[in-house]
């Protein structure tokens, strides 16, 4: 047995620790001479004898480990170097524990040479740390959170000048602290056996600028000991170039959205691929009836179609389109509108088609208006001029007339044709004054007491000839009505006026007739009269500027025209009938404004 135990490649050792806290070798094989290079009898004499031999950076974690052993009660494992002839080993140290019951401690265990495993397991080591130092990965090794090795491209990643300026840190100062769990979950997932995945995390540079990055943890042997290693790469750029794409793509939706005009996106085959709100109010069609299938199908008028197609070619050709054209709404109805056609290119190849679409109808409409009103100013002009200068004529010639000599006539006589001509200036200019502020003047909304205004004009007429001979009915029926009080007032003073002036006068009687029945929604007012009437011919005539039906009045001949402008201007509607010899009928529909009012009034405060 002896024999045995010297030719053993190992060295044997009893050593006893008792409980004043001395310590000694009971027994340790002759072998330990030729591995640690001190024979036996000096260690069984003084066991710190092994002290001396034991590298220095090692020393400290031999007496870590042995204590910590002592203390737990159990095995001791220990790998270290130490000196033997100018010549460093690595020798492994492993022993039990056995407690005595005086007290002591026996620890038996074995003594090994691992020189040749350690240079093996350093040149892998080397060679493996030598192959990660070119990898474009970050790759750190860390023990416990503290980092062992970094390779070129972490400290690149992290911005560090020097390596060796973050051995020895831990890892936790280079992670974003919103994500130390991960790493955390990382190391537990690893330990494990779970295998790593890349996530996507946040870690913080040498000079403080959070990054992203992707990382994952292995468990990894290095220098013999069970660490980690976090593999990871820089996504910054990346991370960035997508949340730029996202706000570009959350923008242009945006845009493309709620931009106040229609605009479609067509694919390279001209399919639709999307619309806009506008699109969608503008022309009636939602994205789903569409998708996938030809705009030119849905709003494009039959008679129009192959300028549908001709535009799609051209815009396929590259070539930007702007047209004034109609398009076809859901309900057949047509809407003028300014079309622009625009290619979308990559790399010289059409890939979509946008279409912008403006509304014009309203200009459209505007435009024709002015045409009418341009159309009526000239006319205006010229009878204005016309109307104002036929009494100015008249009143020069007799101021001339009254000037010859020799004359005898009565200059009364001449006075009262001079008043009448006035008179009928002044009537004409009352008018036309009339129509400029119907046209220009805001609409004011206010209670419209019929009876009074009815009244007032019937008084404010007393000049007219046959005004005290006509005979009135007069009915007001219904709620209260809102409207302007002053385009109402308008409108009777030159229905009134007419029905004077247009009486029969070789009738017995003249009579007019005022109906009004108010609801919450309109009121309705019917005037009849049992005057000369309107023949055919002239009744779709009536309401044309200056246009007169007979020569019975030499009035202005706008008074009905302003009654249609006014009752336009209100939101209404008017209808005239008439039979020549038996009188004419007006049928007035305006809205009812009172909840207008109603709504806008703030609520009184009632007293508790």
């Amino acid at each position: 047995m002896q024999d045995l135990i010297k030719h053993l490649p190992a060295v044997l050792y009893e050593y006893v620790i008792l409980p004043d806290g001395s310590r000694r070798f009971e027994f340790i094989s002759d072998a330990c001479e030729s591995m640690l290079g001190l024979p036996a009898r000096s260690l069984l004499h003084d066991a710190q004898t092994l002290d001396s031999i034991v590298h220095q950076d090692d020393v400290q974690d031999l007496y870590e480990t042995s204590t910590t052993s002592e203390r737990a009660g159990k095995e001791w494992n220990w790998q270290g170097r130490i000196w033997v002839a100018g010549k460093i080993k690595w020798l492994e140290f492993r022993s039990n524990h056995a407690l005595k019951p005086d007290g002591s401690v026996i620890r038996r265990g074995v003594i090994q040479d691992i020189t040749l495993r350690k240079q093996r397991m350093d040149e892998s080591e080397e060679k493996y740390l030598e192959s990660i130092q070119r990898l474009p990965i970050g790759i750190i090794i860390h023990k416990g959170g503290k980092l062992l090795f970094i390779n070129t491209q972490a400290r690149a990643i992290l911005n560090a000048a020097d390596s060796l300026d973050l051995l020895g840190t831990f890892v936790m100062d280079f992670v974003h602290p919103d994500f130390h769990q991960h790493i955390v979950r990382g190391m537990k997932d690893a330990t494990m056996g779970i295998t790593g995945v890349m996530e996507e995390q946040k870690f913080i540079r040498i000079d403080g600028q959070t990054i992203y990055v992707e990382a994952t943890t292995f468990p990894l042997t290095f220098k013999g000991e069970a660490c980690f290693q976090i593999i990871f790469r820089d996504v910054t750029e990346r991370k960035q170039t997508e949340e730029r794409t996202k706000k570009n793509e959350t923008l242009l939706a945006q845009l493309f959205q709620n931009v106040p005009i229609a605009v479609v996106l067509l694919n390279d085959s001209g399919k639709v691929e999307q619309v806009n709100k506008g699109f969608e109010e503008m022309f009636g069609f939602t994205l789903t009836e569409l998708k996938g299938r030809s705009i030119n199908d849905f709003i494009v008028p039959e008679e129009l179609t192959h300028e549908g197609v001709d535009l799609n070619n051209l815009i396929t050709n590259h070539r930007v389109v702007s047209i004034e054209t109609a398009r076809r709404h859901r309900n057949g109805k047509l809407v003028d509108v300014i079309l622009y056609g625009m290619p979308v290119t990559l790399e010289n190849q059409t890939i979509g088609i946008y279409g912008v679409y403006v509304d014009i109808t309203e200009r459209k409409r505007v435009e024709e208006e002015l045409k009418i009103r341009n159309g009526e100013l000239d006319n205006f002009v010229y009878k204005v001029s016309h109307d104002l200068r036929a009494p100015l004529s008249s009143i020069l010639g007799l101021v001339n007339l009254a000037k010859l000599p020799g004359n005898t006539d009565n200059p009364m006589d001449y006075i009262d044709i001079i008043g009448t001509k006035v008179e009928h200036l002044d009537h004409f200019i009352g008018d036309v004054l009339s129509h400029s502020k119907n046209l220009k003047m805001e609409i004011s909304t206010a209670k419209v007491d019929f009876e009074r205004i009815i009244q007032q004009t019937f008084s404010d007429l007393n000049y007219l000839e046959g005004t005290k001979e006509m005979r009135r009915s007069i009915k007001i029926e219904g709620i209260e009505f809102y409207s302007d009080p002053w385009r109402i007032s308008e409108i009777l003073r030159n229905l009134i006026s007419n029905a004077i002036k247009y009486r029969r006068l070789e009738s017995e009687f003249s009579e007019i007739n005022i109906k009004i029945t108010t609801d919450h929604l309109r009121t309705e007012i019917i005037f009849s009269d049992n005057g000369i009437g309107i023949s055919d011919a002239s009744l779709s005539k009536i309401f044309e500027m200056f246009y007169r039906a007979t020569e019975q009045s030499d009035g202005s001949g706008i008074g009905l025209y302003i009654v249609k402008n006014a009752v336009e201007k209100l939101g209404g509607q008017i209808y005239v009938a008439s039979r020549v010899g038996q009188g004419t009928r007006f049928n007035i529909i305006l809205p009812n404004r009172i909840n207008n009012v109603i709504h806008n009034t703030p609520q009184m405060q009632v007293e508790q």
